[in-house]
């Protein structure tokens, strides 16, 4: 019986295959931003401010997009146009909301002469570098969602053991132990209080237990 879905055209497969390692540098580039994040913090001594902190939740979750799809790429072996649709608009609406965050505290150092916050990175700070990030993400994203209705059920055919199945593997895994690091962060950071200080200077977990001054 001849199906009444039309056949995708023969260059659907390598862009589906584009679209998957697309998802699984995506996933893995944002982890390591966040992991960069967390060596400031505890390689350098740099607590995080709350605008820093909510930058690192929505890095983590413009991740968690890709991850959508690479999850749904393991399981089942080809991507519907809904989890494209899905993954990348989680991943969207991330990057939007990240940039805003990032874009407030550029601002709040932007005058001439403003000492900013932290260390910098070739000679700009981490939040300017996280709003250039955002940015070019949402331009990413963009490009992908535009070729999710050619690349849809044939994004990765048959992903057996191999290179496709271990970078999706290795991304999902990596970027799973960077968010429970950082989720033991921001606890030990803030303890069992409701509000971050602006400017913190200790771990208030330890320090409400009398453990560190």
């Amino acid at each position: 019986m001849h199906s009444l879905v039309p056949d995708a055209p023969p260059e659907s497969g390598l862009l589906g295959r584009a679209q998957y390692w697309f998802a699984c540098f995506f996933a893995f580039g944002w982890t390591c931003v966040v992991l960069g994040g967390l060596y400031h913090q505890f390689g350098l001594g740099q607590i995080p401010c709350p605008l820093c902190v909510a930058q690192r939740m929505f890095m983590l979750l413009v991740a968690l997009g890709a991850a959508y799809i690479i999850r749904a790429a393991l399981i089942s072996g080809t991507v519907t146009a809904r989890v494209y649709m899905t993954g990348w608009g989680m991943s969207l609406v991330a990057a939007i909301g990240g940039s805003f965050a990032s874009w407030r505290q550029t601002t709040l150092h932007i005058l001439p002469g403003a000492k900013g916050y932290g260390s910098e990175v070739f000679g700009l700070h981490l939040y300017v570098w996280a709003w250039i990030l955002f940015q070019l993400s949402v331009v990413g994203v963009g490009v992908a969602l535009a070729f999710a209705h050619v690349t849809a059920d044939r994004a990765v055919p048959a992903v057996r053991p191999g290179a496709l199945r271990t970078a999706g593997m290795c991304a999902l895994w990596f970027l799973g132990m960077v968010i429970a690091v950082n989720l033991l962060a921001v606890f030990l950071e803030e303890g069992l209080h409701w509000f971050l200080p602006d400017d913190p200077k200790r771990y208030r977990f330890f320090y409400d237990l009398g453990i560190l001054g």
